[in-house]
């Protein structure tokens, strides 16, 4: 969003100050809040500014008798597991409601088993129920490609989609519908669903977060829980992620924050097993190198890297 101030004038000589009505909208507290609760994301976040100061236009250009229509406001949101597609929806939701676009900014995120039935007559109701929940605000699909299964011929998740279509054409002006999930299997879904594909015009991408970035959020997630790590606790969790990165099913943040469960459970051992019976708030507080060290993770590690020697004479 432009710092200096711009003006809009229309035909009669009236004029719209931009950053006035950039400030009313108190837009900037959440692209702020967005800020503090995500690290890195930069084209993410440029993208979330991008729409915002869209839809800020858009508003403005009502006020002056030049809207051609409500834009089309559904997104589709891909990464892998773990990259803040939840928050930033939520954040989106909070920008909607703010310039006027959703009734209520409410955020409702489901699942496949949450809009599927299992057997006639049972998938209408529960996709229409998810949508009443919904209007006025933000409907969050994860892993929206589970939706359609072509190769089971008894399923019904193309009932849930035809009334997701209708929903998303007919209420563009009192919901929004955020479809997420990986990447490749998005592609696929839409290719095969050309009249969803039809009606998303925004596709985010969210990047998958580097070590640094993993250790930053690690500090953020304990600072909210009043833990800290000790210097030499950080760079073990700095060794952590790096060979966590490699495992099976990593899921970036997500897994920082179940690997922080475990560092906290064994922390809490170490200082109940301990000599020392009278703790500070520093001992209460902190996560040493121990804590980190003994995960299974640098187990694996070393396990791996020994030379195999069965088989030499």
């Amino acid at each position: 969003m432009p710092k200096q101030s711009k003006n809009l004038t229309s035909s009669e000589g009236t004029l719209i100050d931009l950053d006035a009505e950039f400030r009313e909208s108190n837009i900037q507290e959440v692209l702020d809040k967005l800020d503090r609760e995500l690290i890195g994301l930069i084209p993410v976040k440029t993208r979330i500014r991008e729409t915002a100061a869209l839809l800020l236009v858009d508003r403005v250009r009502k006020q002056m008798g030049l809207s051609a229509g409500a834009p089309s406001l559904h997104m589709c949101f891909t990464g892998n597991p773990g990259t803040g597609k939840t928050t930033v929806a939520l954040r989106m939701a909070e920008i909607l409601h703010r310039l006027g676009y959703v009734r209520e900014g409410h955020l409702v995120s489901v699942t496949r088993d949450d809009l599927v039935g299992q057997y006639i007559g049972h998938t209408a109701p529960k996709t229409k129920e998810v949508i009443k929940k919904a209007m006025g605000g933000v409907l969050f699909i994860d892993e929206a490609y589970y939706l359609y299964k072509p190769e089971n011929e008894r399923d019904y998740g193309a009932e849930s989609i035809e009334i997701l279509l209708q929903t998303m054409e007919n209420n563009r002006e009192d919901l929004v519908v955020i479809l997420a999930g990986y990447k490749d299997r998005m592609d696929k879904f839409f290719h095969s669903n050309p009249g969803m594909r039809s009606r998303i015009a925004h596709h985010i991408d969210f990047p998958d977060y580097g070590p640094d970035e993993l250790v930053a959020i690690a500090k953020l997630m304990l600072e909210s829980q009043n833990y800290c790590f000790s210097s030499a606790g950080e760079e073990a969790f700095g060794k952590y992620i790096r060979l966590r990165m490699k495992s099976e099913h990593f899921a970036n943040a997500r897994s920082v924050r179940n690997a922080l469960d475990r560092a906290r459970l064994r922390q809490a051992n170490r200082l109940f097993s301990g000599t020392k019976k009278s703790l500070s708030k520093t001992d209460l507080i902190t996560l040493e190198t121990e804590d980190i060290l003994a995960s299974r993770v640098f187990l694996e590690s070393a396990s791996n890297s020994e030379p195999n020697t069965k088989n030499k004479k």
